[in-house]
């Protein structure tokens, strides 16, 4: 069973970012979320090194980039990966996206299939795949992914993927669940008013109405006091009324943080 939080490393590096890493471990944070085009599997790996938490009590998440859903580099990539991190296996790997319109996201997820019998993974999922998505790579290989990391916030709360995936079995995963600097739901009016009721941050209360969909959050923060924060947000809960409230800043597809459609975009890097 996951933790009740993960850590988002994207744009976390070097030395920094291994000290940073180094104070998540020594808060309690346990699932730690890193893909190959963050550029930061070595600073992960070395954190884990110089943590004092055992390396069996960590959750190491990681990712397959676009670049590599052919079987062949999938494999190889998952390997790579490890040897960046100097692990000797991912506690959980993910497709990044299904990039449809390539059409071997199926590929890709054969090698995880594969690269999990192997030992080099733990537990597979996917990420940003639509109701299609899963089940195409479900039929093909009768393999359900253990989770689905989709974007879900305030003004994009993909209620219907939540529902679609938990029908599927899969774990609903949500990446940016504060929005990322490029909108404004951490100072949103009507999160701001719950949040004094409740007299919590207004991360708290995301986090929270996250967690109460069923979904597990996956939150970036680097500095200690934002970290602790995102941490310690279980010890109350939202009313069904205010669940609804967030709910309903819901902006449809104008919401997504940087337009990332997954029947659209693409992931190469």
């Amino acid at each position: 069973m996951l933790p009740h939080i993960g850590l988002g490393t994207v744009n976390v590096q070097g030395g920094i970012g291994v000290k940073q890493l180094e104070n998540a471990l020594n808060l309690g944070y346990r699932v730690i979320d890193t893909s190959t085009n963050y550029n930061n599997e070595g600073m992960v790996g070395e954190a884990i090194r110089r943590s004092s938490v055992p390396r069996e009590d960590i959750y190491v998440s990681a990712k397959l980039p676009g670049s590599s859903h052919e079987y062949d580099k999938a494999i190889n990539l998952i390997q790579e990966s490890l040897y960046r991190t100097g692990l000797d296996y991912f506690d959980k790997y993910l497709v990044h996206w299904p990039n449809p319109k390539q059409g071997k996201y199926v590929e890709a997820w054969q090698a995880l299939v594969d690269a999990q019998k192997y030992g080099l993974i733990k537990t597979i999922g996917v990420s940003n795949f639509m109701p299609e998505h899963l089940d195409d790579i479900i039929e093909a290989t009768g393999v359900t992914p253990a989770t689905n990391q989709i974007e879900i916030q305030p003004y994009f709360n993909n209620n219907a993927l939540i529902q679609e995936c938990l029908k599927r079995g899969v774990l609903p995963e949500a990446w940016s669940p504060l929005g990322r600097e490029i909108n404004d739901v951490l100072t949103n009016d009507t999160i701001k008013e719950i949040a004094q009721k409740y007299n919590r941050s207004t991360a708290q209360i995301i986090i929270n109405w996250i967690n109460q969909k069923q979904v597990f959050p996956v939150v970036k923060a680097s500095q200690y006091i934002h970290q602790t924060d995102n941490f310690n947000y279980l010890d109350f809960e939202l009313s069904e009324d205010d669940i609804q409230t967030i709910d309903a800043l819901d902006k449809g597809e104008d919401g997504r943080v940087e337009g990332q459609n997954p029947y659209e975009y693409e992931e190469f890097v």
